[in-house]
């Protein structure tokens, strides 16, 4: 987990006076999880942060299922979707189950709202594009290779500089998307042994002063539905905060991946953890060194878990046909592994370039209606000389 800060002012003492230079006081908002007993942060708003001059309901949130007739492996090309929305209303649907969505976003437009997930953490993955993510707890700049790892419950808006975007975004439900326990010791700290360490995790940079009135809305995703909260102040009126619990980002680039003699499994690969689903980051790293080391993955079946793989670039050595920008998503209970001539071809490589996010999930992943018109009905047949 990430470790504590600081940003902006804050008093001497919790849960005591904190007043404005002109007298009044500053709310102090403890942003916890899990009631009082989890990671949390305090906040100091120029403003009661329960100050709302409307609500109103914008709808239900729906995932449109893409029932399956056949159980079997899929191809989802998202090169060309079709541009447009902003980084929210953008988002295309391709997976979920009860624990996880994972979507894909190429927005056009800015925000002219706030937005805050109060039913589970996300995980934005910037594969194109530069900006910023302007939070309740500061400014956090992002570009290419940038995990945003966001609590729920954070209030945001992501401000796109000028150029093409394109997202891959997983939300978790019902727990924290964190750095692996493995990785970490018994007071949280990251490990020797972990592929990356606190001095790559980059907290909020900046905390403006926003002192602006007027009409200003927050929507808000909260029990299958999404809410329109009016306020007549700015929403990132925080004058300062500690704690642990804040939004950070950390780039796939610092993943130092662990290598062997002979091939390792996907674990060595992991990056973060989540409510019954891991993310890992396939990064360009020295192959297997053992003489007669067969540098590709092995034949496997994911009897326990489903495996979703999003390509983001360089060579993939075990696949052909593969897009970047693509998803395969290779469900439990049949085996998959690297396509014909793959094997042979690899061997003697001494390193590979591929750029990769995989998400493995333990419950049945649902297609979404989304994915049906990206999906290539051939794939499962591309394992045939």
């Amino acid at each position: 987990m990430p470790s504590y800060q600081c940003l902006g002012r804050v008093p001497h003492k919790r849960h005591t006076q904190f007043r404005k230079p002109d007298g009044g006081l500053y709310a102090e908002e403890l942003f916890g999880e899990e009631g009082f007993s989890g990671m949390y942060s305090l906040l100091y708003h120029q403003h009661p942060p329960t100050r709302v001059s409307g609500i109103k309901s914008l709808g239900k949130v729906e995932r449109k299922e893409w029932p399956q007739e056949q159980h079997r492996h899929h191809h989802v090309r998202t090169a060309n979707i079709t541009p447009g929305g902003d980084p929210i209303t953008g988002r295309r649907l391709m997976f979920f189950n009860q624990d996880c969505t994972m979507s894909v976003a190429r927005p056009t437009e800015p925000m002219d709202y706030f937005y805050r997930n109060a039913m589970g953490d996300e995980v934005i993955f910037v594969h194109e594009g530069t900006g910023t993510l302007e939070t309740t707890f500061g400014t956090l700049p992002y570009s290419e290779g940038d995990y945003l790892v966001i609590p729920r419950g954070t209030t945001y808006r992501v401000v796109p500089a000028e150029g093409a975007q394109r997202h891959l975004i997983i939300e978790g439900f019902g727990g924290d998307i964190v750095p692996p326990k493995r990785y970490r010791n018994q007071y949280g700290q990251l490990l020797e042994h972990s592929p990356y360490c606190e001095r790559d995790l980059r907290g909020p940079a900046e905390l403006p002063q926003h002192e602006e009135r007027g009409e200003y809305h927050v929507h808000v995703k909260v029990n299958g539905e999404l809410m329109d909260y009016q306020f007549d102040f700015h929403p990132l009126d925080v004058v300062g905060w500690d704690g642990y619990l804040y939004p950070y980002a950390f780039s796939i680039h610092d993943f130092e991946p662990i290598t062997g003699r002979v091939h390792q499994p996907p674990p060595v690969h992991q990056t973060f953890e989540g409510p019954n689903f891991v993310i890992c980051s396939f990064c360009p790293r020295k192959l297997d060194y053992h003489p007669q080391a067969v540098p590709v993955p092995y034949n496997h079946s994911n009897i326990d878990s489903d495996e979703v793989l999003y390509y983001v670039s360089g060579d993939f050595s075990s696949r052909r046909g593969i897009e970047i920008s693509s998803f395969t998503l290779h469900p439990r209970g049949i085996p998959h592994g690297p396509h014909p001539g793959t094997v042979e071809k690899a061997l003697g490589a001494e390193r590979t370039e591929e750029l990769a996010v995989m998400v493995d999930t333990f419950r049945p992943l649902k297609l979404a209606a989304d994915a049906a018109e990206l999906d290539d009905p051939k794939y499962p047949f591309s394992w045939l000389d």
